[in-house]
């Protein structure tokens, strides 16, 4: 779970993951044995962080009972396995196209994905798509700086963060990924010299000018 998240605001979305069509305050309150109080002021703090929404307005004898139901983000603070349902992917993937074909196939994924941010870079001088590409790399999690190499005019990238560590170690043939990624955003030669996969504590990337 989140951090934000405390462990009584987990329990409600445990239930609302539990009750899909959304569940009132009393029958929350019900549910996790607190009062009536207490749930409304978790559920004003889910609510405003977006993590649940109001559904829906049960009419009773007495006043309106609204319905509150668990968001797409609520839904995303609970644990995720992708990596092995990936590794199953790609496992698969390599044994049928043989290792070549495979590192051909990531490549022209990099190109696919560099297309989609074209935009982002369109027009731009070298600077300029060094600085675009730095902000999305971080974006997509690499956590990247970028500084001259000394005596040399060539920029390297520094990436502290493998976006998929794992996958890489098992399948070194992804690098090859963000080496097309890189090269296809700046217009540029790009050579991978370090690499986390590999043991080195961060990946390296040489930019030709």
């Amino acid at each position: 779970m989140l951090p934000t998240i405390s462990p009584r605001q987990q329990h409600i979305l445990a239930q609302l993951l539990e009750h899909r069509d959304g569940l009132s305050i009393d029958a929350l309150a019900k549910a996790l044995a607190i009062s009536r109080t207490a749930v409304q002021q978790h559920v004003v703090g889910l609510e405003n962080d977006a993590y649940i929404k109001r559904r829906a307005f049960n009419k009773t004898a007495g006043r309106p009972v609204v319905i509150y139901g668990i968001t797409d983000k609520g839904i995303n603070c609970f644990p995720k396995q992708y990596a092995w349902f990936s590794e199953l992917l790609l496992s698969e993937l390599q044994q049928q196209l043989g290792a070549e074909d495979f590192k051909a196939f990531l490549q022209r994924l990099a190109q696919h994905l560099a297309d989609r941010y074209g935009e982002q870079f369109d027009g731009k001088n070298l600077a300029e798509r060094q600085t675009a590409l730095l902000e999305l790399m971080n974006h997509l999690g690499y956590q990247v700086s970028a500084d001259k190499q000394p005596d040399s005019p060539e920029m390297q990238i520094r990436a502290s963060n493998c976006i998929y560590h794992d996958l890489a170690q098992k399948h070194p043939e992804i690098c090859a990924f963000d080496v097309s990624l890189i090269s296809a955003l700046l217009n540029r030669t790009v050579q991978q010299t370090q690499c986390m996969a590999k043991g080195d504590c961060a990946c390296y990337f040489k930019v030709q000018e």
